[in-house]
């Protein structure tokens, strides 16, 4: 056997030479200078004779490639005896019985310097009003204000305006969801597109007249399909200041449950489609709808060079305190700004909604009077049984009396003699009367209280910024300063309630398989953006941008809309019809296969060796993509022989990957012919039934891979390797008759049921102490009374109750060389809790999924609890939108569903020595209810409408994986912590695991050739290493123009989270630019509507800690 290999290879060899000697010869015939000089006495006959044999020769090569790789398996079985690892040792247990691996030694994460996030620990903002404390003040006791239910009566002087007149600005708007009772479009077939067309006609009647739109998505839709008449028509309002574009984002965003990412996408591709189709730059923010507002809102606007911006979804209670102190509007700051650079000017709306009745002033049933919409003989009345009356010469007086006195009592409430009042409603003005009735009847009242001087009032039509620019000149400031005595504000305004104790903590949750789908997308999305910027700068660069399919650009689009149209506040939220869900989740899932397109394709020529013989057929992709579903994984065909692993993070990563395979006598190559450890396990297929049928294996390797970087692996079907190790799997199933099935060679024990199955408590490595740490499910019920729970609330029976059934649990227990797992298996999810063995990032967490699946429960919500041992009192952390920690308190004085807050991405509970942190991979509600404790509402299944609206309960769930990572880090005993702070931030190790657990290695399997499969090799994208608390947050191709190539500038996102020094960073960014790869390096703001200068070959960047930053660049 050992001579026939022998030959073999030495045949290989000799073949090898052969064909590469006479590839030499003909190359030399090509390009000796000498040859070619003479080429033209060539009769054409014999080059066309020469140009066939190389043809034919082409051909062999290609037919033979076949058999040249089966060849070269045989070379790496006959050398690789001497190449089971890289330290060349064997996994082998210890004495307590643990595997121990063999490891390179090379670092698997960067080391942080002593004085790292030195940051966290320094001194905080000043601030008037920082939200935590506002909630220790305020009583909420709901007490009846009279006409302003949720206020107080207010009262004024009447010569207050004697010396500086009240200016009224009037911004008649239309809020228009992108989705909910219909779908998006449904709403612009029956509504929006009327919208549209009636101010074209209507607001050129009259300059004077003035409205605002918010969702672009809508907007751009309907510019598509209006003829030029109409865009000219548009555009010249747009121009002349009549209509304003506020905020610009695709979509009104939700601010809960988004993402950072996704937030700033959407507004990304709103404001470029402004730039492209109309030049045009928004200025001021409106978020009418959200239902609670984030911080991170205002620092994104910010950062787009946005100055002002307006909400109004805040507790009754806050807005009742705010308006009673003056403080509605105020310089939103961050938490870690310790001074003004992130202030944002914002406007809190004082009443109960955005709608009319509740916007002209404190008294709905007066306000009602003037929506003039609501005119007898209309289908929409006022619910306080007075009509409005149509302004008329007898009656204006009177009226025009009436409604100044609303205007004045309102402007009661804010520190400038400058009001603001919204006009508008859900899809108004989709009828041409409508907009008679609006704008004729206000302008007849603007008219008779401009004309009367006692009145002291001048009333107008006007845009947001206009409103915003009257109050900054009224003040004497420059746009988006503060004025003198304007407070300072730090904090957010979660949880909202609208009334009594109807608090909206239930979205948060709502449709949780909508929102990690969410999550699988923006990773994707970001994964795609990355890799076809990076293929078409290099296929440019190599003269190949003919072959490189740059039409995917148009699959990015549509991704980047149908992602950035689910950040709605009813999407994401969960909070839509059940036929726009499915509408919604087409979209993605049409979303998701094309940016696997467009990674497949950019892999495919970024791993190929030789670009030169790169090609692209559609028909022919190159890779594919794993499905991991439960019930259609890939199977890895061991003569698929090649894979692709793709890294999405910007660091290196050592992680496991698991792949489903058909035989266990799988080997694993590196690139350079190292074998790697291999760990078998079953595939289950039930709680006690694996595929033992089917004979597929899972195979799971340990796997370094470069930075934004992919890896190429080979698998193939080998004899029995020593570093190919079985996994030891015990099994509990209660009860009797039940037999338990194992698959050879992967034999199953049982174990005794009195065992425990759960952990109960973690220890690290480098700690002797044990923390507890007992996971619990229990469930909540909703409320017997009228007032139930839906999908945007959370109103339970009281406290929850632990979860119970009848049989004790399934139970699996997994240990092998690379992880150890533990599955439990319930009536109404299974958990599994695996812990991987391997150095770096990957093995200092737990590993935690839950698959719940409560379809046949009625008004029935789980809960996952923590319970630990750690002095956390009533304090606890919650990110906001992945980018920043909100900290928390649990009170007393308010009810179970008010301490709940979303939970986008972590949150964590702390003492002086330990903090445990919960990373998930799907936005869920939070809270902790008790010292040591965190709990997550899972799932949600609900019967009936909440009365908000939406008119159905929450009954479509599904099958769903909540993925999480529980790390225990060892507080610093240096100092006392200082937990009553307004501001925390995670640790590097923290934002590391994070990352890792929203941004999974991609697995692209190469498929089977008929010629086999052309030499691969790993494609590293960075000259070095990045800094591990310095994230790319996007690298986007990007068209200025409209029929601009795409691919040729690319707007770089980059995100600096803590305080890493400088540095390393400015290391980086040199080393990039003299590598001479681009060309343009600008400064931009964070949409790119904003430039600045650009920078020379030898500028440094300097980021600050928290400060997300975009640039524009050019590729050669």
């Amino acid at each position: 056997m050992k001579l026939k290999k022998q030959v073999t290879v030495c045949g290989g060899a000799i073949f090898c030479v052969a064909v590469f000697s006479l590839y030499l010869m003909l190359d030399r015939v090509q390009h000796d200078p000498a040859r070619r000089q003479s080429a033209g006495n060539f009769p054409r006959s014999q080059i066309s004779v020469l140009q066939n044999r190389i043809e034919q020769l082409e051909q062999l090569l290609e037919e033979n490639h076949q058999i040249i790789s089966h060849i070269k398996d045989s070379v790496l079985e006959l050398t690789d005896t001497g190449a089971i690892s890289p330290s060349g040792h064997l996994p082998f247990r210890s004495a307590n019985g643990s595997w121990v691996l063999p490891f390179d030694g090379r670092p698997t994460f960067l080391s942080v310097k002593p004085l790292d996030c030195q940051f966290a620990l320094g001194r905080r903002s000043q601030t008037d009003l920082q939200m935590l404390d506002v909630y220790s003040l305020l009583n909420f006791d709901n007490v009846d204000g009279g006409v302003w239910k949720q206020g107080f009566e207010i009262t004024y002087e009447p010569n207050e305006w004697d010396d500086e007149p009240l200016q009224v600005f009037v911004v008649p708007h239309s809020h228009n969801d992108p989705g909910w009772i219909k779908t998006f479009d449904k709403y612009y077939n029956d509504q929006t597109q009327h919208i549209f067309n009636n101010m074209v006609v209507k607001l050129a009647e009259d300059p004077r007249r003035k409205f605002i739109w918010s969702e672009i998505s809508f907007f751009a839709k309907w510019w598509e399909s209006a003829d030029e008449h109409k865009q000219a028509a548009m555009r010249k309002l747009i121009l002349s200041g009549q209509l304003e574009m506020v905020t610009g984002g695709w979509v009104m965003t939700d601010e809960a449950n988004a993402h950072y990412f996704a937030m700033i996408d959407q507004l990304i591709e709103g404001h470029q489609w402004l730039e492209k189709n109309l030049g045009v730059i928004p200025r001021s923010g409106w978020a009418v709808d959200p239902f609670g507002h984030s911080a991170t809102m205002p620092y994104l606007l910010k950062r787009a060079n946005i100055s002002s911006m307006l909400i109004q979804r805040v507790h009754y209670s806050i807005k009742k305190h705010f308006a009673a102190t003056r403080s509605l509007e105020f310089m939103w700051r961050q938490a870690w700004d310790i001074e003004s650079g992130t202030d944002m000017f914002c406007h809190m709306m004082p009443f109960y909604s955005y709608d009319v009745p509740h916007t002209c002033g404190p008294d709905p049933k007066i306000c009602c009077q003037f929506d003039f919409k609501r005119l007898p003989g209309s289908r929409v009345n006022c619910p306080w049984k007075v009509p409005p009356r149509a302004i008329t010469d007898a009656n204006v007086a009177e009226r025009a009396g009436v409604l100044l006195d609303q205007y004045r009592k309102k402007s009661k409430l804010f520190r400038s003699k400058v009001l603001l009042v919204p006009l508008g409603d859900d899809f108004r003005y989709d009828k041409a009367l409508e907009w008679d009735q609006q704008y004729f009847n206000y302008q007849k009242l603007f008219d008779y209280m401009n004309s009367r001087p006692e009145m002291h009032v001048k009333a107008q039509f006007a845009t947001l910024t206009d409103y915003f620019s009257a109050v900054y000149k009224a003040k004497g400031v420059a746009p988006g300063t503060r004025p003198p005595d304007y407070p300072v504000l730090s904090g957010d305004f979660f949880a909202y309630a609208d009334r009594e104790d109807h608090y909206w903590s239930g979205y948060y949750t709502s449709r949780p398989f909508y929102k990690n789908l969410d999550r699988v997308l923006e990773s994707h999305l970001r994964g795609a953006e990355i890799l076809y910027s990076l293929a078409v700068a290099h296929a440019r660069r190599a003269g190949l941008e003919g072959r490189y399919p740059v039409s995917d650009y148009s699959l990015l689009t549509d991704a980047r809309r149908n992602i950035g149209l689910f950040q709605h506040h009813d999407a994401i939220t969960g909070t839509a019809k059940e036929n726009v869900v499915i509408d919604y989740g087409n979209r993605l899932l049409r979303s998701l296969v094309g940016l696997k397109r467009v990674i497949i394709n950019a892999a495919h020529f970024l791993v190929i060796k030789n670009k030169d013989i790169y090609r692209f057929y559609q028909t022919e992709p190159f890779l594919e993509t794993v499905r991991n579903s439960l019930c259609a994984d890939t199977i890895f065909f061991l003569f698929f022989r090649y894979l692709v692993l793709f890294n999405p993070v910007e660091q290196e990563r050592l992680c496991v990957v698991t792949m489903l395979v058909n035989s266990a006598r799988v080997r694993v190559l590196t690139e350079d012919g190292q074998t790697l450890p291999v760990q078998l396990s079953a595939q289950w297929v039930s709680a006690s039934e694996n595929l033992h049928s089917c004979l597929f294996i899972q195979a799971s390797f340990m796997a370094r891979l470069p930075a934004l970087g992919l890896a190429v692996f080979h698998l193939y079907d080998s004899a029995d390797s020593p570093m190919t190790l079985r996994s030891d799997t015990l099994l509990r199933i209660p009860g009797r008759g039940q037999s338990i099935r194992g698959l050879d060679p992967l034999p199953v024990d049982s174990f005794s049921p009195s065992l425990s199955f759960l952990h109960q408590s973690i220890r690290r490595k480098d700690d002797p102490q044990e923390v507890r740490v007992q996971i619990q499910f229990l469930t909540y019920g909703t409320r017997p009374s009228k007032d139930k729970s839906g999908a945007y609330l959370f109103l339970p029976d009281g406290n929850a109750k632990p979860y119970s059934q009848r049989e004790a649990p399934i139970v699996r227990v997994v240990e092998g060389p690379l992880f150890a797992e533990v599955v439990a298996h319930y009536q109404h999810f299974q958990q599994t809790v695996r812990i991987h063995n391997v150095p770096g990032i990957d093995g200092l967490s737990l590993d935690i999924t839950t698959m719940v699946d409560i379809r046949d429960q009625n008004n029935k919500e789980l809960a996952m609890r923590l319970v630990t041992d750690i002095q956390s009192g009533d304090t606890f952390y919650t990110d906001l939108n992945g980018f920043q920690i909100q900290p928390r308190r649990y009170f007393q004085k308010l009810p179970l569903q008010a301490n709940f807050y979303p939970m986008p991405t972590m949150a964590y509970i702390q003492d002086s020595q330990y903090r445990l942190t919960l990373h998930t991979a799907q936005a869920l509600g939070v809270s902790s209810l008790a010292s040591g404790q965190l709990e997550v509402i899972l799932d949600r299944r609900l019967m009936q409408d909440d009365n908000r609206g939406l008119g159905q309960g929450l009954k479509d769930n599904k099958r769903t994986a909540n993925r999480f990572r529980l790390l225990l880090e060892r507080r610093s005993n240096s100092g006392k912590p200082v937990d009553s702070r307004p501001v925390s931030f995670p640790s590097l190790l923290s934002h590391m695991t994070s990352t890792i657990l929203n941004h999974e290695v991609l697995a692209l399997p190469v498929l089977p050739r008929k010629h086999g499969v052309p030499p691969m090799r790993t494609f590293a994208p960075l000259a070095g290493t990045l800094p591990c608390d310095f994230h790319l947050l996007n690298l986007r191709s990007i068209q200025s123009q409209v029929n601009e190539s795409p691919g040729r500038k690319m707007c770089v996102s980059i995100d600096f989270t803590c305080c890493e020094t400088d540095e390393d960073l400015e290391f980086i960014m040199k080393k990039k630019k003299r590598s001479h790869f681009f060309v343009l390096l600008q400064p931009m703001s964070l949409s790119l509507m904003h430039s600045q200068p650009p920078l020379s070959n030898d500028s440094s960047i300097n980021l600050e800690p928290m400060e997300i930053s975009a640039y524009k660049l050019k590729l050669c």
